[in-house]
């Protein structure tokens, strides 16, 4: 297991979050080593000022929270985005389509976004905790041919966000792909970014960072949730 920074998107996607705690974001990330920051998209612009000469790359979120958006929408957001500076996007996939076996259209959406980020990193969410074992492999399925780098468990607004079970399901439909896996939702302790790296999770999204890290020296006091 590598640097477990590394594995790690540090998020804060809480709606009242000041300026101050994106700007506290940034220097954790850089302090930390973390592999991204997971920020709004009107955020993505300071993070780009503060994370200059880093390595740390920054994340942005599309269609988020609720993936309802059109496609249309949802390109011009991601265009948006790259042209702010983003390295990589999260979007949400349109779970009413999910239910609606719209599988035709989910994957044209996906393909279309992927192709206007290019050789940037595209996560789909798809809320995997309301899905069915079928809808699960069906996204799985349609995510190969689609382009996108990873499925993710979980915005960490809708559901009970990701769990070990969907992570191990979705290694292996996946396995023989390029696409890897990113758990995100109720993250929260060394203990679970352990198990869900274990069961095949490549990223993690959290805003319990710190705590994970270093969960004996930091004592983090949870004022939102964890994404």
């Amino acid at each position: 297991m590598k640097n477990m920074a590394q594995y790690i998107d540090h998020t804060l996607l809480k709606i009242t979050a000041s300026e101050n705690e994106y700007l506290q974001l940034f220097e954790e990330a850089k302090a930390h080593n973390f592999f991204s920051v997971c920020v709004p998209p009107c955020y993505v612009s300071l993070a780009v000022k503060a994370l200059n000469q880093s390595c740390v790359k920054i994340t942005s979120v599309v269609g988020f929270p609720s993936g309802l958006s059109t496609t249309q929408s949802k390109w011009q957001e991601a265009q948006q985005l790259i042209q702010l500076g983003a390295d990589e996007i999260d979007m949400v996939t349109n779970l009413s389509w999910v239910k609606s076996n719209q599988w035709l259209k989910i994957q044209n959406e996906i393909s279309d976004i992927k192709k206007l980020l290019g050789n940037r990193t595209l996560k789909v969410i798809v809320e995997s905790s309301l899905l069915t074992k079928d809808e699960i492999l069906n996204i799985c399925l349609l995510l190969i041919p689609s382009g996108a780098d990873f499925i993710k468990t979980s915005t960490g607004f809708n559901g009970p966000g990701a769990q070990i079970e969907d992570v191990r399901y979705m290694k292996e439909i996946l396995k023989s792909s390029h696409v890897k896996i990113k758990a995100s939702g109720g993250i929260k302790t060394q203990k679970k970014a352990q198990d869900f790296i274990l069961a095949g999770a490549d990223r993690l999204g959290t805003s319990s960072s710190l705590k994970i890290i270093s969960p004996k020296d930091i004592h983090e006091t949870a004022t939102s949730t964890d994404y």
